[in-house]
């Protein structure tokens, strides 16, 4: 089957609409896959867009429908549940058998994926995606429409920092970072297989992953990577085509109003601390609930405790138990953010001004925790891994206590909000939509 479309209203160079309206209809499709956190973003993103006279649908699991409705722009449902690629009940670092196990249970969410992507994009007029949908690469490429990567985390490989499939932050020195980032990008069996079932089922021939990565280099795929350049600064090694923009900001509905509960908690006393683990401890709830009451009582501090999923639930006055709250309401009423370093939480808690205590598993969150430290907002990282109610209670109280933290938290918070990352996305599609550059990839 050959999935490839032409017509007038495909032109070869034409990325986007442009500000000023005259792109008004041109069809967007944001392909993204992952956890709230990665999806959220894009909705502020594919608000701003709209703004722009773009026709925006965002393409997500199930789950995420209301989240995406909220910015007043279109969904397009993806099977399967965004659980499956955090589903390590035992930590990553596990038997072989068991992340074998994981292994195919990710390839199979992502082949399932893949066919309501294909599905989605035939009405699209461009394709952007973010990493864990890189496939939409040949989607793309299969349906004859331009596309470009909308990347929350780094996966290009560098000398300036190790790949996040190695699960660290802990440099390899120069070449061996760039090294071992080219070893991981072809390593990434599950998504290559992806891929090749889309490259399969739209009648391209077989393409491997180096080979796919020399294409998109060789074209100067087009990236915008959404971070804050004052959080962690474009790498100089990196080619052109691939910027750092600032982050999509998620949208907080006009009408949002925090329930009465949490209201009433925030009035009856000082600032609390936010303790959460996200996407991350799926099956581990009642463990990792144990050392947030552990925590708590040694440290005496107020909690607001997000419940994720890992169902985390404590019993005390001293805390209040929520589910989704806008971080970006929520995070600068506390007096500390403990989060699991992902990075749409990272940006947010950046983002607020407050200090952070970061608690990664694996993937980016090393990353983000690492830069929390070295950017002065927080104390050192504490690996789930070494999770303990006592070296926790220990990084809280140094996060609240040292006024060092708040003060450099609030100045990067101060640099962040002069990055506009939705209005450079913007701004690059209707320049792009003006000159008929080929700034996305297309076959």
């Amino acid at each position: 089957m050959s999935g490839r479309r032409a017509g007038p209203d495909r032109s070869p160079g034409m990325i986007g609409g442009r500000a000023d309206g005259r792109g008004q209809g041109v069809r967007v499709l944001i392909a993204a896959l992952g956890s709230r956190g990665d999806v959220v973003g894009f909705v502020g993103l594919g608000r701003r867009l709209a703004a722009d006279g773009l026709d925006v649908t965002v393409a997500a699991n199930p789950e995420f429908a209301d989240d995406v409705h909220a910015g007043g722009i279109g969904f397009a449902p993806l099977a399967g549940d965004a659980r499956t690629i955090s589903d390590l009940p035992s930590g990553w670092r596990t038997s072989p058998r068991a992340l074998a196990a994981q292994a195919d249970a990710l390839t199979s969410y992502l082949e399932s994926t893949a066919d309501d992507l294909v599905d989605a994009a035939q009405h699209a007029d461009l394709l952007l995606c973010n990493v864990t949908a890189m496939f939409g690469v040949d989607v793309a490429e299969g349906l004859g429409i331009p596309s470009a990567g909308l990347f929350s985390q780094p996966i290009e490989p560098t000398r300036e920092f190790p790949p996040m499939l190695l699960h660290t932050a802990r440099s390899l020195g120069g070449v061996g970072n760039l090294l071992a980032g080219r070893v991981a990008l072809r390593s990434a069996v599950p998504f290559h297989r992806a891929s090749a079932r889309v490259r399969s089922r739209l009648g391209l021939p077989r393409r491997s992953a180096a080979a796919t990565a020399r294409a998109l280099e060789r074209q100067r795929w087009r990236v915008w990577h959404g971070w804050s350049p004052h959080v962690l600064p474009r790498p100089a090694d990196w080619r052109p085509g691939l910027d750092v923009v600032g982050y999509w900001h998620p949208v907080v509905p006009d009408d949002w109003t925090p329930a009465p509960e949490l209201a009433t908690f925030l009035d009856d006393g000082p600032a609390p601390v936010y303790l959460g683990f996200g996407s991350m401890g799926h099956g581990r709830g009642a463990e990792l609930s144990a050392i947030v009451a552990d925590v708590v009582g040694r440290t005496g501090i107020r909690a607001v405790v997000h419940r994720g999923w890992a169902g985390l639930e404590v019993s005390s006055d001293r805390v209040c138990l929520v589910d989704h709250v806008p971080h970006a309401w929520l995070f600068p009423r506390m007096a500390a953010v403990v989060h699991h370093g992902g990075a749409g939480t990272a940006g947010a808690a950046f983002t607020a001004g407050v200090p952070v205590v970061t608690v990664p598993v694996y993937a980016d969150q090393p990353l983000w925790a690492a830069r929390a430290r070295a950017l002065g907002v927080g104390p050192e990282p504490l690996p789930q891994a070494r999770l303990t109610a006592a070296a926790l209670a220990e990084r809280i109280t140094d996060a609240t206590t040292r006024p060092e933290f708040r003060r450099t938290a609030a100045r990067l918070a101060a640099a962040i909000v002069d990055d506009d990352g939705a209005g450079a996305v913007a701004a690059a599609l209707a320049d792009h939509g003006d000159r008929g550059d080929r700034g996305g990839q297309r076959s």
